[in-house]
């Protein structure tokens, strides 16, 4: 199949059914893996603090400064959620806080350092693009010289979080006090510049239109015909819960068929993710048949989506059954997509 282009992909959408482009889009995931392998990973997520000035409308998980809920792990609290994950065979964290205005650059070199003083096999996947566009505006430094000295400090990686929908329309009225769609961008290319992999992620099914989800997507094939940095994409739904927006809950079936538009569209990017987390444990098994090959994280901690009302849990045998019975075969990854069984 050759890459298709915006009009075509709208074209698709809007002609084809949510079995015909599910159809498409398992072909193009059996052609770039044509092994029948499923990957997962064992990590936790960290939110290390929950304080936050972004004060983003669609986030029920943030707390202002000052607010009696806003917390800050110590590094002894740290250690001990990173044991846990190690004793269920984590071998990966993934580190997120938000932009907290009590916290400096040291601090964040200082935890890095702590941890891989402590744990120096276990790998940082940590900090989204917004997080480090604050600090380098707080600390008036280069983006290059703020990722520089969090990789030197032991960050291995950074996920592809904050960037909700790669449309400044649609940011300004979500989160105007966040990053814009082109800063993101940057974040990503200096990332990538300096040899450190990504993700990329999508949320969907809240203010923006159609044609601006296909923006977001055309700006991902972009960055990654230029860097090719990012190890996969990760699309997934909105969760109104306890939020400041008005929208529904998008349907499985909108999520099946938007994820297959996915994968049909990004022919450069190796991996497409299901996110079982928001869609729960058979939707994301459908999602194997409509382009997935990756299913995520065991997600032993979550509590960003889980603020907002959802909250699936799939401890890691049976995130595995559900890969077989999908007709798969389950295979634990790296970050880097580096099968490790």
């Amino acid at each position: 199949m050759q890459r298709i282009s915006i009009d075509q992909a709208r074209k698709l959408w809007q002609e084809e059914n949510l079995f015909t482009l599910g159809r498409l889009a398992h072909e193009v995931r059996s052609r770039l893996h044509p092994e029948k392998i499923v990957t997962y990973i064992v990590d936790r997520n960290i939110n290390y603090s929950n304080i936050c000035v972004s004060a983003c409308r669609f986030c029920a998980f943030f707390r202002p400064p000052g607010h009696e809920q806003g917390y800050l792990l110590s590094f002894e609290e740290l250690k001990q959620k990173i044991e846990e994950t190690i004793a269920l065979g984590g071998r990966q964290i993934l580190l997120q806080g938000g932009m907290n205005p009590e916290l400096d650059l040291d601090y964040y070199l200082r935890m890095l350092s702590f941890i891989k003083d402590n744990f120096p096999e276990l790998a940082v996947h940590g900090f989204s693009p917004p997080e480090i566009y604050y600090l380098a505006q707080k600390e008036n430094l280069s983006l290059d010289q703020v990722i520089g000295r969090l990789k030197k400090a032991g960050l291995d990686s950074i996920p592809g979080g904050g960037a909700e929908i790669l449309s400044d329309r649609v940011r300004r009225m979500l989160a105007p006090r966040k990053c814009g769609s082109g800063q993101w961008l940057e974040i990503m290319r200096a990332a990538h510049e300096q040899d450190l992999k990504t993700t990329a992620t999508m949320m969907f099914g809240h203010v923006e239109s159609f044609d601006e989800r296909l923006e977001h997507l055309e700006k991902i094939r972009e960055l990654q015909d230029e860097t090719k940095g990012f190890t996969a994409f990760i699309p997934w739904t909105f969760q109104p819960g306890n939020t400041q927006v008005q929208a529904g809950e998008t349907s499985a079936a909108e999520y099946l068929k938007f994820l297959a538009l996915c994968r049909i569209f990004l022919d450069n990017v190796s991996n497409i993710q299901a996110s079982w987390v928001t869609q729960g444990a058979h939707v994301g098994q459908m999602a194997l048949h409509w382009g997935a090959n990756d299913f995520g994280s065991t997600m032993i901690e979550e509590n960003v989506v889980a603020a907002a009302g959802v909250s699936f849990k799939l401890p890691e045998e049976r995130l595995r059954r559900l890969i077989q019975g999908a007709g798969f075969i389950p295979r634990r990854r790296k970050m880097d997509y580096t099968v490790v069984e």
